[in-house]
């Protein structure tokens, strides 16, 4: 049997890396200089990596551990589904047991007439069949010309080729020749930074309204699909004025083309209801799932598709798939994780205990000297840093010069945070305690005093 070399000193393992492991987003010769920090063990919130330190995960993972490290059921139903059928594809006009389970389950959690389901390896890949999906639906309906996706700026979709390219974050269109063709982009409902002097609820009609005025530039007999995440997690946790989805959805109406919710980040309780959508009211013709689908344990992603989109769909061969979709031991351990968030009643937790206690916490981080704004909903949450609370300016130095110190100050002490930009966001497991939000928040203040401690020494405490 094989066996990880986890005893290895750290400065051994960091050498392996070093010289043979690609990481994403990452300048690979300073990582090399510098020593990734190596996690060798997790349960619960908690992360240990290999020299023996408690690392309280602010970020769950990648936004995905819904459930907490350590579920010892879901590598149970791993071992058994991997004896029984390791793998088997669903081509072929052939299924498996746990594919159409979960189909069957995805279909009875998702709202409206969200009754199909299409199985992709994680979000990114999903989004590129929602690409496809969506050409193909107006083709078959006569309206072959439909083809534009209208997205928004700063959005994060995948960073696949497909993607990339529905995404609207200019330093990854900048590798690779991206975006490809037929995707348009709208401004993002972002009031801190760019809603000016108009209220919350002015700005997010403002910028709802651009997408009718790109309707209309294109050609609405041009557009097939508008895409956009419920709340913008890799963005910076930014939360839309209460005026901006239910003018989205209008416009959508009025103009009769596809809305895609992208739930990769925001489903499966993260904001205290099954999906974002519900939480947000919007009404979705095609979902796009994973992280939480699964709480990381398995790479999965899904499209879910509403009766209408998969009708049309059914009456040809959609000549799109990969290897692993509907792979049979991921999609067994995404039904074990449904029923643990269901058995257990994890998001009346979020939404009952550890939501509105991390509420209360966290908008009183704006107390700090560096924090002009705290958002949150549910278990996502960000805040801005400023050098001026009352003009929400940025700070003259490039942006994310201080968000970078400021994370480099939370890994220093032991808690993951990410930065986007100034702006940093949590997103902790589910099953995160009380008591572990005080610790968190705890270290959080921490990191935030040393950070403006460092940025004044450096003389870089000051507005643009």
């Amino acid at each position: 049997m094989t066996t990880i070399a986890n005893h290895l000193p750290t400065s051994e393992l960091q050498a392996i890396d070093a010289a043979h492991h690609m990481h994403p987003f990452t300048m690979g010769e300073e990582l090399a200089q510098k020593g990734a920090r190596v996690i060798t063990g997790a349960n619960g919130v908690w992360l240990k990596d290999s020299e023996g330190t408690d690392i309280l995960d602010g970020m769950a993972g990648l936004w995905c551990v819904n459930i907490g490290y350590g579920r010892d059921e879901l590598a149970e139903v791993a071992a058994r589904q991997m004896r029984q059928l390791p793998y088997y594809n669903s081509f072929f006009q052939t299924t498996n047991v746990p594919a159409l389970m979960l189909a069957k389950k995805l279909a009875e959690l998702a709202p409206g007439d969200l009754n199909h389901v299409f199985f992709a390896n994680g979000g990114s890949d999903a989004n590129d069949t929602n690409i496809r999906m969506v050409r193909t639906y107006w083709a078959e309906k006569g309206e072959p010309d439909r083809q534009v996706i209208i997205s928004r700026w700063n959005a994060y979709h995948g960073s696949t080729i497909g993607g990339t390219s529905l995404g609207g974050m200019k330093g990854m269109h900048s590798q690779g020749g991206l975006p490809i063709p037929g995707i348009e982009f709208i401004d993002q409902p972002h009031w801190y930074a760019e809603g000016g002097g108009m209220s919350p609820e002015e700005f997010g009609l403002e910028r709802a309204r651009q997408l009718e005025a790109k309707i209309e530039e294109i050609g609405p007999d041009k557009v097939a699909a508008f895409i956009g995440e419920p709340i913008q997690g890799a963005g910076g946790v930014i939360v839309p004025p209460s005026t901006y989805w239910p003018e989205i959805q209008r416009i959508c109406k009025k103009y009769g083309i596809l809305l895609i919710a992208d739930e990769v980040i925001c489903g499966f309780g993260r904001t205290g209801n099954w999906f974002g959508s519900e939480t947000l009211g919007i009404q979705p013709d095609i979902m796009t799932v994973a992280k939480g689908l699964s709480s990381g344990y398995a790479p999965i992603g899904a499209s879910i598709v509403s009766d209408e989109v998969a009708n049309v769909l059914e009456k040809t061969e959609f000549n799109h798939g990969y290897t692993y979709s509907g792979h049979p031991v991921a999609c067994a351990i995404a039904l074990e994780n449904l029923r643990i968030i269901e058995e257990e009643g994890i998001i009346d937790h979020v939404r009952n205990v550890a939501a509105p206690y991390l509420k209360q916490k966290w908008e009183a981080l704006t107390d700090h000297p560096l924090v002009g704004e705290a958002r949150i909903v549910g278990m996502m949450a960000s805040i801005a840093l400023t050098p001026d609370k009352a003009s929400r300016a940025p700070f003259a130095a490039d942006a994310g010069t201080v968000g970078y110190i400021c994370r480099e100050r939370c890994f220093a002490n032991n808690v993951i945070m990410r930065h986007v930009g100034d702006r940093m966001i949590i997103a902790p497991p589910l099953t995160i305690t009380c008591e572990e939000i005080d610790t968190l928040i705890e270290r959080a203040r921490k990191s935030l005093d040393e950070c403006l401690e460092q940025i004044r020494s450096d003389g870089i405490y000051e507005a643009a």
